[in-house]
């Protein structure tokens, strides 16, 4: 789902996490199952969870906002993570984000006019020894420059 798309309704939000209500913890596994089907965790989701689980809005929304990997916001099309970890930054990464930022028009968290690329700062892929490094849709990139991000970039519409 993507930037312009219509918010889920409850019975479409019933119909991703109910099956998941007798697992043992079941929100992490809900909140993982709706950003798979939209995208991002929807802010409609939140008072479904609560009533599913017998939880407070204010605890959904806790747990939403702690882990950086669930999305309160519709990503593009493609999203970009660039490495803000010491040896990424070590080895170039912050003036290489500063200029893929500075060449896509947008800050971090936001997507490109065109809706093709979200761009996140990620703190650590592991791959450190090949800094520095980022994670296009998942595929994790190393040893980094402006020539092959413009690559990158390319490939993703950008």
């Amino acid at each position: 789902m993507h930037v312009n798309a219509p918010a889920p309704t409850e019975e479409e939000i019933r119909s991703v996490v109910t099956p998941l209500a007798s697992l043992e913890g079941p929100l992490l596994p809900m909140l993982h199952a709706l950003q798979d089907v939209y995208g991002y965790v929807p802010q409609e989701c939140v008072p479904v969870l609560a009533e599913v689980l017998n939880l407070g809005r204010a605890e959904i929304h806790g747990v939403i906002s702690f882990y950086h990997d669930f999305r309160a916001h519709p990503t593009g099309r493609h999203v970009l993570k660039i490495c803000r970890a010491e040896a990424c930054q070590s080895m170039g990464a912050n003036a290489l984000a500063e200029s893929t930022l500075q060449k896509l028009g947008i800050g971090w968290h936001d997507t490109t006019a065109n809706g093709a690329v979200t761009v996140e700062p990620v703190y650590c892929l592991g791959m450190c020894a090949c800094a520095p490094a980022a994670m296009v849709d998942g595929r994790v990139v190393g040893r980094l420059d402006d020539a092959r991000m413009d690559r990158i970039l390319a490939e993703v519409g950008a």
